[in-house]
């Protein structure tokens, strides 16, 4: 009888899985061990571990040289256990390799990647598409020759001018084109171009359909429906005539940026209601691509894109393409409140079509599109008009009772992103600012972790890696990674082969240029010596202390007009508390003048009333007894009013917790050693309770009250010898009559020493339990830890600390 294939798979899934569980184990085990003391004191295990880390290294070098086999990865021999330190990103790189592989076979294995399985109308909505959950090396890296140097308009990098729209013409313009392409300052006092479509995008009305409801438009099945890759000047002709028949319109883009400086919009997805449209947007013709304004800028047609915050940009820099009318479904999610935003949510919500979101991070650059790219791309825009008019209607039945509909909201956002403008920015060396510098990623990654030289060789290396980028016209991370660039930073290799040796494998451009890079390396390293520190380039980045206006502008945004009159501090600051009212929080707040003095507050102590009550004997008093107060001399004032209205100015001062303060000492007849055991005692108070000893530490305390307190000490410290005398009394005489009965025993029952147990053999015991054995930390044990070492010269016995 024979297994299964599924069986056999788990039994040797549980053996290896077995074996590398023990492995694991025994390779922990060895490394808490002290593998150097033992090297040196034996010769035979130093020979012992010599011999079995040269058959692992090479072990691990051929299992590096099988799984980089059909990649384009390069394994590293590893010849000694630094090797594996200067190789180690190369090593990581051919293990995630490895583990993709693998990961691709076991979900071949369990069924999970089907391709080329097109959604079906089975029941409503498309079928499902299979998901797989890795994306091939091959289609997310892809190694072809560069697009960009076909192009009739090659990209320039090393332009420094602002950016100018590639516009030739501006169909359904309101404002012509050459009084479009004005300059104006920005923020940062940069020279830039306006929108050439900014004055017909806020002119802009959309049609009334947009705030109608109306039945949704079901979308047609795909089987049902065609999809046209457009790829020649002619087809894109015939595309634009039928589009200009459509009311509503749907648009997606896919963009690369990792074989590129600035970016490179590589392909266009449009759709209508009966009919997809892929478009090739990598052509060298592509700036011909702007004859789509004339649908594009055509503000009786909808345009609807999900997320086109990132698409305007992209489709004016390449194109000179620019969108008039954009309906943002984005925006609508937002408005909508729902959970998440994105677009594979809205198709699961609306079509229950789980969108393959793998495939974002593919290059699309890859001619022919493989067909999985190709369902990908065109299922992002395929449903899109019918999601566009179940979320209208939900926004037109969520309106009622609003002061402005919730569909002109969306709409004004979305006329906001539609004016987004594309910029091209110089390189911040000094700063680092801007979306191309180094301040960012230093905050991110390892702020105020270099040392002086450690940050002028990263910033020195940051700004070497953009000229090249830019020179190449490749991305930053292609010319150098961002961890290799914090470990050269780190390490300021020594000489040009250990810079080597830090550089990735697919880095060829940094490695081609080593030698050069070593230069401004060791150049940097000299002068970052007395250069700035990370602390002091973050500080002379940090924005200066933002004043009480500037904060209210950030607060109210009704202030940042040119116009607005921005209010004083003392309109700004409350003279109040929220949380502690009109109770001044500083000394400094509270108003000194002589007709507000501040109130005396009054209340009777306790030990006032015990005062006038208490009656003193003769041999205690021998100075006359003042006057009886009254009622209102009694009141103990707790606060006196100053002499001077002028208040102190505030002062630090320190809480000290400690003791009390003392109160003076009295001599009396009662120190001369002798202390009469009959004190006198106070009276008590009218209601009958006892009078109650404060102690309240005055230097202005009479001698009557001094002399009360010291007698009630007096008598508690009687009280306590007495209740002492006592106790030991009662003791004494329990200790006799237990001896005396011990006696009584003694006479009755004489020891027998023939019953009496051995003292030389006796057994530890405690209350007839035995003892365990202490614990010995200077003995070995079966699973404890190391015993510990003695120290020389340790004796036994008591130590002469404890001699008497």
């Amino acid at each position: 009888m024979t297994m299964d294939s599924s069986q056999d798979f788990k039994s040797v899934q549980e053996k290896i899985q077995a074996a590398l569980v023990t492995t694991t184990r025994l390779s922990n085990q060895i490394a808490a061990e002290d593998i150097d003391f033992h090297r040196t004191s034996n010769p035979d295990v130093a020979e012992q571990l010599d011999d079995t880390s040269e058959r692992l290294l090479t072990l691990a070098s051929s299992l590096l040289s099988s799984a980089s086999k059909n990649s384009d990865l390069k394994a590293p021999t590893l010849e000694d256990g630094d090797d594996i330190d200067v190789h180690w990103s190369r090593i990581v790189d051919v293990v995630d390799t490895l583990l993709e592989k693998a990961d691709t076979c076991l979900d071949e294995y369990t069924g999970v990647i089907k391709r080329k399985a097109a959604p079906t109308d089975q029941s409503g909505p498309a079928a499902k598409k299979s998901k797989s959950t890795t994306l091939e090396s091959s289609m997310r890296r892809a190694n072809i020759i560069k697009p960009q140097n076909a192009f009739e308009v090659k990209p320039n990098n090393l332009d420094t001018s602002p950016w100018k729209p590639i516009l030739t013409k501006k169909p359904h313009a309101l404002v012509s084109l050459k009084k479009s392409l004005v300059t104006f300052q920005d923020e940062n006092q940069e020279t830039q171009y306006k929108h050439p479509y900014e004055t017909e995008i806020r002119k802009l009305e959309f049609p009334k359909a947009c705030f109608e409801p109306k039945d949704p438009i079901k979308y047609q099945p795909v089987e049902t429906t065609t999809a046209t890759f457009v790829d020649t000047l002619e087809g894109v002709l015939e595309m634009l005539e039928e589009l200009k028949t459509a009311t509503e319109i749907a648009i997606d883009t896919e963009h690369h940026d990792f074989r590129t400086y600035a970016g490179l919009l590589s392909l266009m997805q449009i759709s209508t209601r009966d009919k997809d449209w892929i478009v090739d947007t990598l052509q060298p013709w592509r700036r011909k691509l702007e004859v789509l304004n004339e649908v594009f800028a055509d503000p009786k047609i909808v345009k609807v894109l999900h997320g086109a915050y990132m698409d305007i940009v992209w489709l004016q820099r390449d194109c000179g393409i620019y969108i008039v009318g954009l309906f943002d479904t984005y925006e609508a999610a937002v408005s909508l409140q729902y959970p998440s935003r994105s677009l594979a949510y809205l198709l699961k919500k609306f079509i229950d079509f789980d969108a393959d979101k793998k495939y974002q991070l593919a290059d699309w650059r890859i001619r022919p599109l493989p067909e999985e790219m190709f369902y990908y791309a065109r299922s992002d825009t395929h449903y899109l008009l019918y999601i566009y008019d179940m979320m209208r209607n939900e926004l037109l039945s969520h309106s009622e009772g609003l002061e402005q509909d919730l569909v002109s909201q969306v709409l004004e956002r979305s006329k906001e992103t539609s004016l987004r403008r594309h910029e091209s920015f110089t390189y911040d060396s000094q700063g680092g600012q801007g979306p191309f510098g180094w301040y960012n990623l230093l905050i991110r990654q390892s702020a105020g972790k270099l040392s002086k030289e450690q940050f002028a060789v990263f910033r020195a290396v940051h700004k070497w890696r953009d000229e090249i980028a830019r020179r190449e016209d490749e991305s930053a991370l292609y010319v150098m990674s961002n961890g290799t660039l914090f470990d050269i930073s780190r390490r300021m290799p020594p000489d040009p082969k250990a810079l080597h040796s830090l550089l990735d494998a697919t880095s060829h451009i940094a490695k081609r240029e080593a030698f050069n890079l070593f230069n401004i390396i060791s150049k940097a390293k000299a002068e970052g010596a007395n250069g700035p520190s990370v602390a002091e380039v973050i500080r002379s980045n940090a924005p200066s202390l933002i004043g009480i206006g500037e904060v209210a502008k950030t607060v109210f945004p009704q202030l940042r007009a040119n116009d607005t009159d921005i209010p004083g501090t003392e309109d700004l600051i409350s003279q109040t508390s929220k949380l502690w009212g009109n109770i001044p929080i500083s000394s400094r707040w509270e108003k000194s003048s002589a007709d507000n003095a501040p109130r005396v507050v009054q209340f009777e102590l306790p030990w006032a009333h015990f005062i006038k009550s208490s009656k003193v004997v003769e041999e205690v008093a021998p100075q006359p007894q003042p006057p009886v107060k009254s009622a209102e001399e009694s009141v103990i004032p707790l606060e006196q009013p100053p002499a001077s209205s002028k208040l102190p100015p505030d002062t630090q001062f320190t809480l000290r917790a400690g003791l009390k303060r003392k109160a003076p000492v009295v001599e009396s007849e009662s120190e001369s050693g002798e202390v009469d055991e009959t004190p006198l005692k106070p009276e008590a108070k009218a209601d009958g309770s006892p009078g109650e000893e404060i102690e309240v530490p005055s230097s202005d305390d009479s001698e009557i009250e001094r002399r009360l307190r010291r007698l009630n000490k007096l008598e508690k410290k009687a009280r306590k010898r007495e209740a002492k005398k006592l106790a030991k009394r009662a003791e004494k005489e329990a200790s006799k009559a237990a001896k005396g009965k011990d006696e009584d025993n003694d006479e009755d029952e004489p020891f027998d020493y023939s019953k009496a147990q051995s003292v030389l053999n006796a057994s530890r015991v405690a209350n007839g339990t035995p003892q365990t054995a202490k614990f010995n930390p200077y003995g070995m044990t079966v699973d404890g830890p190391k015993p510990a070492r003695k120290m020389h010269g340790e004796k036994a016995g008591k130590s002469a600390t404890f001699r008497k």
